[in-house]
């Protein structure tokens, strides 16, 4: 059967489930490989190609490992090479730098929100300054370009602070500062070092909220959003949440501190309000919404909004979802999602993250993975692969901090986590390092 769709600028309708389409994914981490396997899945989808891809996503789909997620001109060229029916842009970066834009404007049915909408993560003081304006629920905080005006701040606030860089910092912008000494520092590394680039030119101070976290991936199509399953996301990279924030080291589906009535609650004050606000603003929002919750005493308040799919979120919701992925992309693309009856399994997953011993400072690459094979034919187990590549004797190695997440699914939160721990001995390299408590919060629900 032929693909249909948009090619290089032909346009074609799409009717549903009579197309095998091409499609092609940016981006080459976990949560790629974690969308390449639903894709995979779907009766849909004929042909998968992805850039730049990794080791793991080239098992099912044709990568092109020399072109970057910003080389836009290329990808667009590639596409075109390749006559794809639709791009799914899964990372930041080009999320905010406007990589839908120019897709859409060479003719590419793409998924994922324009430069406009994605300013939603791209600017953290955009997205507070936009709950604010909407009385959507989240932490008092000041503005800051000026570090000398931030450190003023500081002298007569309560501590703990939390201090954000405004922009994207690989998901690491942010300091949890227990003193005033530490504020202080938090202050110079963020604005006056520029430790993370450009992200600091601007700076959110906020109150520190307790509570749990849980973070909620979400459809949205503009106007309508379909929240996804829960999950929880463990971002320090020590056991007992200590050490440094890292992009995440594991992370479990559903949250069992997610109750129908916090789910009602945000439905409510949180979710549809923020389609609305980023209507409203003339910024209408397609692709996912990715809401980082704190559940405070006070009730949910918003931590930080993504304009993505997490990671590594994705890994224990998508294999959890019954819905064909294209179904639901093609209805946020045409506007159409209240068509679409989101399902999930009745079950739980565990993903844990597998990480290059050092990460997220300094850690060496170009170790050999070995037991990948022992996935093989195995139901409910996957090892995403985050940080890997071929090296020139065609050995899958090691090539970033985040290397693996291995993921289980189980009936029970406690099975699907011992699976995921288990298996996580399937599979060897040197260096490898876990967190050995991904999950441990369960115990406690």
């Amino acid at each position: 059967m032929k693909a249909c769709g948009f090619h290089g600028g032909r346009v074609s309708r799409i009717g549903k489930g009579q197309c095998e389409m091409k499609v092609l994914i940016v981006g080459g981490g976990g949560r790629e490989h974690a969308i390449a396997v639903s894709m995979k899945k779907s009766s849909r989808v004929e042909e998968i190609y992805c850039v730049p891809g990794n080791a793991g996503i080239a098992q099912i789909a044709e990568c092109e490992p020399s072109i970057g997620v910003m080389e836009f001109d290329r990808i667009i060229a590639y596409a075109r090479e390749k006559a794809v029916d639709m791009v799914f842009v899964a990372p930041d970066d080009p999320l905010v730098g406007g990589l839908v834009d120019a897709l859409q404007a060479a003719g590419f049915r793409t998924f994922g929100p324009d430069r406009k909408a994605a300013i939603l993560e791209g600017s953290k003081a955009f997205s507070k300054d936009l709950m604010k304006k909407y009385n959507i629920p989240t932490a008092a905080y000041e503005i800051f370009d000026d570090p000398e005006k931030a450190l003023q701040y500081l002298e007569t606030a309560p501590m703990p602070i939390v201090l954000k860089a405004d922009g994207l910092a690989l998901g690491k912008g942010v300091l949890i500062c227990g003193t005033l000494e530490e504020a202080r520092a938090g202050v110079k590394e963020i604005m006056e070092d520029k430790h993370f680039g450009s992200a600091g030119n601007q700076m959110v101070i906020e109150e520190f909220m307790t509570g749990r976290e849980v973070s909620v991936l979400s459809f949205v199509d503009g106007r309508t959003i379909k929240p996804m399953t829960s999950a929880q996301d463990h971002k320090r990279a020590k056991d007992g949440d200590q050490g440094l924030n890292t992009g995440g080291m594991g992370t479990f589906s559903p949250s069992p501190f997610y109750t129908d009535e916090v789910d009602a609650f945000c439905r409510k004050y949180i979710y549809q309000p923020t389609v609305d606000a980023m209507a409203a603003e003339g910024r209408p929002f397609k692709g996912v919404i990715f809401f980082g919750l704190m559940l405070t005493p006070q009730g949910p308040k918003v931590l930080e909004y993504n304009a993505r799919f997490g990671d590594p979120e994705t890994q224990v919701v998508l294999c959890r979802m019954k819905n064909d992925i294209m179904d639901v992309v093609d209805a946020c693309i045409d506007g159409t999602l209240d068509q679409v009856d989101l399902e999930f399994e009745d079950n739980a997953a565990v993903c844990v993250v597998l990480a290059s011993d050092g990460y997220p400072v300094s850690y060496k690459k170009g170790f050999e993975i070995r037991g990948l094979e022992n996935f093989e034919g195995k139901e409910d187990y996957y090892c995403f692969h985050a940080g890997s590549k071929f090296d020139e004797q065609g050995r899958v190695v090691t090539n970033g901090g985040r290397v693996l997440g291995v993921t289980a699914k189980g009936a029970t939160l406690k099975e699907a986590r011992a699976k995921a721990y288990d298996a996580t001995g399937w599979v060897d390299f040197d260096n490898k390092y876990m967190r050995r408590d991904i999950g441990k919060a369960i115990e406690e629900a």
